[in-house]
């Protein structure tokens, strides 16, 4: 009886002893250690801008030193993918997407990982409408005249997309398909490298988020047809949207979210959530976000988890109607 009772008192003091290990761990974290912000897509594009931005705030937030690290590959898969295989201990995290999170599960019939399952669900940073932009040199003045110009030629003309799988190739495949054109998807590793070829004519479509084709629409080297949120964006008020362009209820909304490994402890979870929600409310991140076309969002936890259910039904419906394939 005294030995058992020995062993059990034994046990409880490892146990509390554990318990107050990892509760001072997390108490230090950071612990100056560098946490690493993983971008899945290639550095210059959308993500990648909103990254870097958040990471520096979040980096004085925290008193810790955030790093920006970009792992592209297969429409952001490939990066998510390394997020989720890491520890979950806050210092590996994940700057994810609609993209990411909402179309790639109906697109990949063997994704490396499950949206739902592999992550801790932190914050939306910020949604942002897209916006279908052609090469300068094209005759078409405004949507309806470039769908001309693809019925007359089907095949011929080409759209480019973030990689395959991600929403601007599923947005823009759902747009032709209700359209009733024949494109070329030509899939690049981002927005940036997709800008560069869209910019010198090797291809001739995009639909891209405000925030990066704004720069290049603003001094007349690409032309803006539409935008694809349900009301014009205050960046291109004279851009009409798909809806009113003659494909009503037509909508493709971006969105920028933060990730940690699932199971990532509560409490490490609670300051990251905080954290991100300060910087992105704060004054310099919330006018940048605004600038660039986008939108703050308080969406976070539960909810955030919620909205990516709910857009993968949606998109999973698209890649169905649409009859969409992997090249």
């Amino acid at each position: 009886m005294k030995t058992r009772m020995l062993r059990r008192c034994g046990g409880l003091l490892a146990g509390l002893v554990l318990a107050a290990a990892s509760a001072t761990a997390m108490a230090a974290w950071p612990n100056d250690k560098i946490i690493r912000m993983v971008v899945p897509f290639a550095a210059g594009g959308s993500t990648d801008l909103v990254a870097r931005k958040l990471a520096e705030g979040l980096g004085k937030n925290l008193g810790a030193n955030v790093i920006v690290e970009n792992r592209p590959g297969a429409g952001g898969t490939v990066g998510t993918d390394y997020v989720a295989r890491q520890p979950a201990d806050g210092y590996t995290i994940l700057m994810g997407s609609v993209s990411t999170h909402g179309s790639a599960p109906c697109i990949y019939p063997k994704l490396p990982y499950d949206p739902a399952k592999d992550f801790t669900p932190l914050a939306v940073v910020a949604t942002i409408p897209n916006v279908i932009v052609i090469n300068k040199d094209l005759p078409a003045q405004d949507l309806q005249s470039f769908v001309a110009l693809a019925r007359k030629d089907p095949g011929r003309y080409t759209y480019a997309s973030n990689g395959p799988g991600t929403s601007n190739h599923l947005a823009s495949a759902a747009f032709t398909s209700v359209a009733g054109i024949s494109m070329t998807h030509v899939p690049y590793r981002g927005s940036g490298p997709a800008l560069i070829d869209l910019l010198g004519g090797q291809v001739n479509m995009m639909m891209d988020v405000v925030m990066t084709s704004y720069p290049y629409i603003k001094e007349g080297k690409l032309r803006a047809l539409a935008v694809t949120s349900a009301q014009r964006s205050a960046m291109l008020p004279d851009v009409p949207t798909v809806a009113e362009s003659g494909y009503p209820g037509f909508e493709a909304i971006v969105w920028f979210g933060m990730f940690a490994p699932a199971n990532l402890p509560p409490e490490i979870a609670s300051r990251l959530e905080k954290a991100i929600v300060a910087v992105q409310n704060g004054p310099d991140m919330k006018p940048y976000l605004e600038s660039t076309g986008a939108q703050v969002s308080s969406t976070a936890g539960d909810a955030f988890a919620a909205m990516i259910r709910n857009d993968t039904a949606k998109w999973c419906k698209v890649v169905q109607q649409a009859q969409i394939r992997l090249e």
